[in-house]
């Protein structure tokens, strides 16, 4: 197994030695003397050097027989990688896995030709694009992420073996019990450690996301737009139209670095894409350290972000533009306006944000004056 080329397997050894959590989700370590992947922060003892290499995802990692440790969990590691930022290609394709483009019950029946044709590009052009991304294969992210999801509602949820199966991505339970036996040696439900409890709110579990997180202007954002947010709880009643089965989600916070999401839905089926669009809605894969590093070389942005490290982007539940929602500028900009926002890609739309959320017009980019006291 070769590293990946993107990462520095010296820093991340560094990393591991300290459980440095700034890098927990960009990236895994492997030890090849016990077949198990880990977080930087995983508590177990540290390898020797010699014993580790470093890869950018969870599904470069299973892709070549590694299995994810059961002690830190990688399932509830961050949402991120080293992709990100990087591939707009990239960065769709999964948001299209994650929602279930390549489970069996999905529309395109697991294609990943078809799914390289929703994207405008050749499978061999997307395939050569995982590669250099993730270090692994699209068939295989998709794997992983039924893997990860199952092994959460495995422990989060009191769902049955089968549900959990269903909700998912799986396209049967034999499949499932083979693949966590083939995984892990023994069958998934040997992983729960509790027994089970009746809930008759729907499958409530967490999602992880790398603060900070402004969760209080983020919430008066999506009420501002309509959303139906009330007592610091965001919710949405699901269609069959939009989402496959009729319910509802909720959203809200729980300890530092996790929202709690409770879902209740006629079709176990559609929680993967359900779970995909909240992720969506509240920016959970944004990368806050990255965001700041490259917009702060702009003298105009560099005390906006200090002053709102928190800040994202309201997402949309339905959305299918071409550009990645980190990106995405408005409709109508002049060519001037475009060659003075470059700089900022591929976060222009958090720079925007933190000039709105400052009161700023995009004009007062223009003016020398304004980014000369700026500068002072």
């Amino acid at each position: 197994m070769e590293p990946t080329p993107q990462l520095d397997p010296e820093a991340c050894y560094r990393a591991v030695l300290t459980r440095d959590a700034r890098f927990d989700g960009r990236f895994f370590g492997c030890v090849k003397t016990t077949g198990i992947y880990c977080r930087p922060v995983c508590p177990a003892r540290t390898p020797k050097r010699e014993n580790m290499v470093f890869v950018a995802s969870a599904a470069a990692a299973e892709e070549v027989g590694f299995r994810a440790c059961l002690r830190c969990r990688p399932e509830t590691a961050p949402d991120m990688g080293a992709w990100r930022g990087t591939s707009n290609t990239v960065s769709r394709a999964l948001s299209l896995i994650e929602a279930g483009a390549l489970d069996a019950h999905s529309e395109t029946g697991g294609d990943v030709e078809a799914l390289a044709g929703r994207l405008g590009v050749g499978e061999r052009q997307l395939r050569r694009l995982f590669r250099q991304h993730l270090g692994a294969a699209p068939v295989s992210v998709a794997q992983t992420r039924r893997v990860l999801l199952a092994k959460t509602l495995i422990h989060q949820t009191d769902l049955s073996m089968a549900e959990v199966a269903l909700a998912s991505g799986f396209g049967s339970v034999r499949r499932f019990n083979e693949t966590f036996q083939g995984l892990y040696g023994r069958p998934p439900s040997a992983l729960r450690r509790r027994a089970e409890r009746v809930s008759e709110r729907g499958v409530r579990l967490t999602l992880p996301y790398r603060p900070p997180l402004d969760l209080g202007r983020l919430m008066a954002a999506l009420a501002a737009r309509g959303d139906a947010v009330a007592e610091s709880v965001w919710s949405r009643n699901l269609t069959q139209d939009i989402d496959g089965a009729d319910g509802q989600v909720m959203v809200t916070a729980d300890q530092p670095g996790r929202l709690a999401v409770t879902v209740a839905v006629s079709d176990l089926r559609v929680l993967p894409g359900v779970l995909a669009r909240v992720r969506r809605v509240f920016d959970l894969s944004a990368d806050p350290e990255a965001i700041a590093r490259d917009l702060s070389a702009d003298p105009v942005l560099r005390p906006l972000l200090a002053a709102r490290p928190g800040l994202r982007l309201a997402g949309q539940w339905c959305d299918t533009g071409a550009d990645a929602p980190s990106d995405r500028l408005p409709e109508g900009l002049s060519p001037r306006y475009l060659a003075r926002l470059e700089p900022w890609s591929p976060w222009r739309a958090y720079g925007l944000a933190h000039l709105a959320a400052a009161g700023l017009q995009i004009d007062e980019l223009m003016t020398e004056t304004h980014d000369d006291r700026q500068a002072a």
